[in-house]
């Protein structure tokens, strides 16, 4: 079967590997059928993505078609359309006893830590799939990412007479103004970047768009009525940005960092601690995630839009080297 393979930053080939004939007892072998384009990809491709080793098979957006189950598998059918929860906990550190599965001391994500969905078979646990015969493939490929999203809301513990600004408008950036708005908050969104601002502001219904290259603490004050917002996310995975971010919380308020930067990040503690503000990490998802935005997807809370390109799989390796990635969520096609 073929498997698209990033063999070193900036090189990628497609490289022939044997179908799974053997499965083990609890494991289901799918036939992968849609892979979403994540920044992690795009950053492990440019050579910038932390917790990475090379080569790596990359993908950990997936959906398919189950193609076999093990032995001791019982609530999954062959045939069935199903999500992939990629992060592989061990279920046995403090963070998976504790239920947060999503931030294990010994996390192996698909296509990170270990070889992912860019290939047309692959195996993997059944207690990470969950089957979803009720939506389309391609809303199943996009259960992941937007559940990055739908956690960090859930971590904030989001209250309806909040205000909200969600600073980046990327495709994490996107699910959390959605889920954000579903909790009855007014949602403010900021990037620089006039047509995906647009888009998000459209695409979540949110309340108010900001050009982050205006006066951002004015424009703030002046939607709060004199108040910033009592929830702040930066969805940028930018240093600066989330340096910036800090200043926009208000007193009382919390800031949730839910992108990823490979470096230090600094803030003034004077106004942290006279703010006293929380300061939160947002990693990957749960199932409870999974299943909160499969409902959203299955009651048609969620705009369709999300996806605004569709490539073969054979043309992925052209995609890559192209480096053309401003689109919001590119969706690699197996059929």
């Amino acid at each position: 079967m073929k498997s698209i393979v990033c063999i070193e930053p900036g090189n990628m080939s497609v490289a022939n590997k044997r179908t799974p004939i053997e499965i083990g007892e609890d494991d289901v072998l799918l036939a992968i059928k849609r892979i979403g384009v994540c920044g992690t990809d795009i950053h492990a491709f440019k050579g910038n993505q932390p917790f990475f080793t090379y080569p790596r098979i990359l993908g950990h957006e997936i959906s398919g078609i189950v193609d076999k189950v093990g032995k001791g598998v019982g609530d999954i059918n062959i045939g069935d359309t199903v999500v992939v929860i990629p992060y592989l906990h061990c279920g046995k550190c403090d963070a998976c006893r504790y239920g947060k599965t999503n931030c294990c001391a010994n996390m192996k994500v698909l296509g990170v830590h270990t070889d992912g969905g860019m290939e047309k078979y692959v195996t993997v646990p059944s207690s990470h799939v969950i089957p979803v015969n009720e939506l389309t493939l391609d809303d199943a490929a996009i259960v992941e990412p937007l559940s990055i999203g739908a956690h960090a809301v859930r971590r904030a513990q989001i209250q309806s007479d909040d205000t909200v600004l969600v600073i980046g408008t990327g495709p994490i950036g996107l699910g959390v103004a959605r889920f954000a708005k579903l909790q009855g908050a007014k949602t403010v969104v900021m990037d620089l970047n006039e047509e995906r601002l647009n888009f998000c502001q459209k695409w979540a219904e949110s309340d108010v768009a900001i050009n982050g290259s205006e006066n951002v603490l004015q424009h703030l004050l002046d939607t709060g009525d004199g108040s910033l917002p009592t929830v702040v996310f930066d969805a940028t995975g930018n240093k600066h940005s989330m340096m910036e971010s800090f200043n926009y919380v208000g007193h009382g308020g919390k800031l949730v960092l839910v992108g990823l930067v490979k470096d230090d990040i600094s803030f003034f503690n004077p106004d942290f601690h006279s703010k006293e503000l929380t300061l939160l990490g947002s990693r990957n998802a749960t199932k409870q995630d999974f299943n909160y935005v499969i409902n959203c997807l299955s009651n048609d809370m969620i705009n369709s839009s999300y996806i605004t390109n569709k490539i073969k799989f054979d043309d992925t390796v052209a995609y890559f080297k192209k480096g053309n990635f401003q689109t919001n969520k590119t969706l690699i096609l197996l059929d």
